[in-house]
């Protein structure tokens, strides 16, 4: 009888239960016993939603209240030492991961190339380890009394170390030994627990392309791990890619299962002979999108892996944690059927999952399924991408902007307070009038205008209060799109998103912000900068239509925004901002992947922003990344000035720019707007010396990280007026 496994499941809650928990106890609405409180009935729900659709293999261990990155660091001992000091377990977590009055909070950047965001671990060369297991004693427990033997999710030690910062400049691999040590230490103490149990270890590293280091450790530290404990199996679970180079050497070690992603690393097939005796863990369901599956495929391909494996040694699969999908999509009440008819969230992919696994069990191969998106493709309209040189075009602009040494302005968005939200859902819900939601949001409008102008800021923007989300807003405008009530995925901590369903052709049919910021502009003889999101974020956060490639999809899209940029700057707004927060982790994980994804992303980006003047300045945005494997890829983009999230960083990212003699204008975070904190002058002034470090004068904007919609104003009002200060030191 052939077994079901879930790699991992959501954590927020079918209603983003956790998220108000954590957010009432940040704010001092609650206590942290209600948090434990409502976790604890999360897990409990989960775990029988699973046990329900007859899943096998569930996991413990995979819940956090912030990141299990960060949990994983706790486990090991690794607290940087600023936290050590915080006698508060709880307390330090949070500063760990928000930073406090005193303290930056830890490193965050996306997960591989998901919108998740992890917190980067730190270490230096005199850490101790010290391990720590009680979270998973205690979830270990939970769930036996609920009749689950469940298996314990770890991140596996390689792909832990790979992404750690050793911020004092030590070699990464000279931690090999004591990470491994301290895992072993983990192993040795969970088995304590129990006979048989199921140790998942994530090793999504291996679907990387990597030096040939990494290999000979992963045999190392699995040689090592799968000796610990003969009451332990261990699984090594990678996933978003193959991970055939992994998988010869895996088979040889002392594990009991390699599980491996087929639905986005078909190639895996290629890879089965060197399973060996080992369980096949087959990830067939897709944990990262949310079409319904289409099990005659599925099936197809489990007959490919039981040309090599026994029956008896594959077990079915989500292809990664199903972290990021939304939970269910039985809340959904207002979908139009012929969208909600092609979906599966969550819990429809346990449903998929045992379905395909009954289909197995009888060899019932399903009939052929009719394709369920049958929009044909819209090619791109044909816009050319005609700008002058960087140079001519920065000409252009200084003489039309007139702008100081240092130019200073925001990411997009202001603070949007519990009013700002009220507004826009009564006017969803028909309470009040279009014209009284559009004179709230002209008077918000005004109110942030004002306050940008008595801060001083250079360039302004309009705040951004008629968005709920800089993708969904404007998939709201366009057709193709369709939105789910309570599609929410978790992007880091309570911080969740709500991905459009982009399902259909795209195409414009009325401006997108040319009104709002026009508005915006007439309140002001300061530059008033248009925002817009581009192409390749809208896809990558976006759940994105899989019948056609998506780089097609990017032509439409593109189309759309360069009608956007062109009526925008004919209404005199000089400064355009066309966000690609998501470019980075779109990136295929494997090398030989990437440059198609260039190729489309980049010319999407710039088909974009084609129809722009050479005296039209065109800002993008980067979220957190490593751009030292993509420099040349953003100088490609052509950009006038790209904005970047480097304040947890220092300027490390910015000696990329200046190792590529990057020409444009660059505008790093000067703070972090993902902590509540508001730095000093003296704080900022110092991040603008370093800064100067590194770039010319000339090239340099002072700005925030990112966006400021999720801050409050008392902080934002702070936080700027310090920057702006620091500014004027600069100058």
């Amino acid at each position: 009888m052939s077994q079901t496994y879930v790699t991992g499941f959501p954590r927020i809650g079918e209603k983003r239960e956790l998220k108000f928990a954590l957010e009432a106890y940040w704010a001092g609405n609650s206590d942290f016993e209600t948090v434990k409180s409502v976790a604890k009935t999360l897990r409990e729900r989960h775990w029988n939603y699973q046990k329900e659709r007859h899943i096998d293999f569930i996991s413990c261990n995979d819940f956090s209240l912030y990141d299990t990155m960060l949990d994983t660091a706790v486990m090991l001992g690794a607290i940087p030492p600023r936290f050590q000091g915080i006698e508060d377990k709880t307390e330090r977590y949070f500063a760990m991961a928000r930073g406090d009055a005193q303290r930056s909070a830890m490193e965050m950047t996306k997960w591989f190339n998901t919108n998740y965001h992890y917190i980067v671990p730190e270490i230096h060369a005199h850490m101790a380890f010290k391990v720590d297991i009680s979270k998973i004693v205690d979830e270990y427990i939970e769930a036996k009394a609920l009749g689950i033997d469940p298996k314990i999710n770890l991140i596996g030690p390689l792909t832990f170390l790979a992404l750690c910062n050793p911020v004092d400049g030590s070699d990464l691999f000279g931690f090999f030994d004591d990470v491994v040590e301290a895992y072993a230490k983990v192993l040795h103490a969970i088995s304590s627990l129990g006979e048989n149990i199921v140790i998942q270890f994530d090793e999504p590293l291996f679907a990387k392309t990597l030096e040939a280091k990494f290999l000979s450790l992963l045999k190392i530290a699995y040689e090592r791990l799968g000796t610990v404990s003969r009451h332990l199996k261990i699984a090594v679970v990678t996933y978003f890619d193959r991970a055939n180079e992994a998988v010869e050497i895996l088979g040889n070690c002392p594990i009991w299962a390699i599980g491996l992603d087929f639905v986005y690393g078909e190639e895996n097939l290629e890879a089965l002979l060197h399973v060996n005796d080992k369980m096949l863990i087959a990830g067939l369901i897709d944990g990262r999108n949310v079409w319904k599956n289409n099990a005659s495929k599925t099936y197809v391909l489990i007959e490919k892996i039981s040309k090599t494996i026994d029956a008896d040694h594959i077990i079915l699969s989500t292809s990664c944690s199903l972290l990021h999908v939304p939970f269910s999509t039985r809340f959904e009440e207002k979908l139009a059927p012929e969208v909600k008819s092609r979906l599966s969230f969550a819990l429809e992919k346990l449903e998929e999952l045992e379905q395909i696994n009954t289909l197995w069990e009888k060899r019932e191969k399903p009939e052929i399924s009719a394709c369920t998106q049958k929009a044909p493709s819209v090619k791109s309209s044909g816009i050319f991408y005609t700008r002058s040189a960087y140079a001519t075009r920065f000409a252009l602009q200084q003489k039309a902007l007139n702008l100081p040494l240092f130019p200073t302005t925001t990411i997009g968005s202001f603070p949007q307070t519990k009013e700002t939200r009220a507004v826009r859902n009564a006017y969803k819900k028909g309470e009040i009038t279009r014209e009284q939601y559009e004179a709230s949001l002209k008077e918000s409008i005004k109110e942030c205008v004002a306050i940008q102008e008595e801060l001083g800021l250079d360039v302004l923007v309009h705040g951004e209060f008629e968005r709920n989300d800089m993708v969904e807003y404007f998939g709201e405008l366009l057709e193709g799109f369709a939105f789910s009530q309570n599609g929410w995925v978790q992007s880091y901590g309570s911080r969740c998103v709500k991905p459009p369903l982009l399902y259909g052709n795209v195409s414009r049919k009325q401006p997108l912000s040319v009104d709002w910021t026009v508005y915006a502009q007439s309140l002001t003889d300061k530059p008033m900068k248009g925002m817009l999101t581009g192409p390749v974020t809208i896809l990558n956060w976006s759940f994105v239509r899989d019948d056609i490639p998506k780089s097609e999809v990017a032509y439409e899209v593109a189309t759309a925004i360069a009608e956007e940029v062109d009526e925008l700057q004919r209404h005199d707004i000089k400064i355009i901002q066309v966000d690609e927060a998501a470019f980075k982790e779109g990136y295929p994980l494997r090398a030989e992947k990437i440059k198609a994804y260039e190729k489309w992303a980049v010319e999407s980006f710039k088909a974009s922003v084609g129809t722009a003047w050479d005296q039209t300045q065109i800002h993008t945005h980067m979220c957190y990344s490593n751009f030292n494997d993509i420099i040349d890829t953003i100088e490609r983009m052509d950009a006038d000035v790209i904005t970047i999230e480097t304040s947890r960083s220092g300027n490390k990212l910015l000696k990329v720019f200046q190792k590529a003699n990057y020409k444009a204008q660059i505008g790093p975070g000067v703070y972090d707007i993902h902590s509540p904190r508001v730095p000093s002058v003296e704080e900022m002034s110092e991040q603008i010396k370093a800064f100067l470090q590194v770039l010319p004068k000339e090239q340099l904007w002072i700005n925030p990280d990112c966006g400021l919609k999720t801050r409050g104003w008392s902080e934002t009002k702070a936080a700027l007026a310090n920057m702006i200060k620091a500014v004027y030191l600069a100058r």
